[in-house]
């Protein structure tokens, strides 16, 4: 007989997400309008200053755009409910979204570390003061977005992925800020395409921070903080349970992990009707032990076993 005695608490569970993603997408949406305004003023000065740094730090901001445009879609499907065809709804778009913006982020920073060698060799001219200014400027647009950010859920790995894009240009333009001056100072105008370097090393780091997670949840992989054999452990412990198979814990988006597992419990378990009773020592014990709230359990008797296929 298979059960799935998680039902009130996936509900539960799936609405208080959805409430969360609603309110992440008005601080995605700050954050959005935020950065979208000064990149497009930096994009017109870096001509007018031949900075690689600002052309640099303007296209991390384009990724930023598009990363909190992603999230901001997420953040919305997040929102809508299950239905016969998604019957877990949309919480993997969240996912999707996250490990897309890792991967944007190696993709400009290759485009960065390209032209910046190339500019290593061949220096064009800089205006130091210009680089600056606006670099200066868009530390205090950053500071103000990643503000808005921070008010938002971070379990999300969503808003995470949003939030890792912005600091990482945080950063890049404190170090272009820095740049900008040493080219005042000394005439050193190499310092503009060794900034650029440095702010392609951040998004290479980002990215990898951004894309792990991401993957380990795409592949179902078993969460970080559970032990599958220490479950196993508990399931055991309870006296009318003989053996556990199919046991499977994965991730179905960040902060949401489900499991299931095939039960196999003694005649007498059966016999007396004890079976929603062990359901809700399962469930207790998963929900106490490992916040383990979407569970769903097959619940058999001994002889079971003989008509099953591909048990593991």
């Amino acid at each position: 007989m298979g059960h799935d005695h998680g039902h009130e608490h996936r509900h539960e569970h799936g609405h208080e997400h959805r409430v969360s993603a609603a309110s992440d997408g008005r601080y995605l949406l700050v954050a959005l309008v935020l950065i979208v305004g000064f990149m497009l003023v930096e994009v017109v000065v870096a001509f007018f200053a031949h900075s690689l740094a600002l052309l640099a730090d303007a296209g991390h901001l384009l990724t930023d755009a598009a990363a909190l445009g992603a999230s901001l879609v997420a953040a919305k499907l997040v929102q809508r409910p299950a239905t016969e065809r998604h019957s877990f709804g949309l919480f993997r778009a969240e996912i999707l979204a996250a490990a897309g913006n890792g991967t944007t982020m190696f993709l400009v920073a290759g485009l960065v570390v390209y032209e910046a060698i190339r500019r290593l060799i061949n220096p064009p001219d800089v205006h130091g003061g210009v680089l600056a200014v606006v670099a200066a400027i868009g530390v205090v647009v950053n500071i103000a977005a990643t503000a808005a950010l921070s008010r938002a859920n971070r379990e999300s790995l969503n808003v995470e992925a949003a939030f890792q894009h912005v600091m990482t240009d945080l950063y890049a333009f404190a170090g272009t800020v820095l740049a900008g001056l040493v080219i005042v100072v000394t005439g050193f105008e190499r310092a503009d395409p060794i900034a650029s370097l440095l702010v392609a090393a951040l998004m290479v780091r980002a990215g990898v921070k951004l894309l792990r997670p991401a993957l380990h949840i795409l592949a179902e992989a078993t969460p970080d903080d559970v032990e599958v054999g220490e479950v196993r452990r508990h399931i055991l412990e309870l006296p009318e349970v003989l053996a556990v198979h199919d046991l499977h814990v994965w991730m179905l988006t960040s902060g949401l992990p489900v499991l299931s597992a095939h039960v196999v419990v003694t005649d007498q378990c059966i016999a007396d009707g004890w079976a929603p009773r062990l359901l809700d020592h399962l469930q207790d014990c998963l929900a106490g032990h490992f916040d383990v709230a979407h569970s769903t359990f097959q619940i058999e008797p001994v002889g079971h076993a003989a008509h099953e296929t591909g048990m593991h």
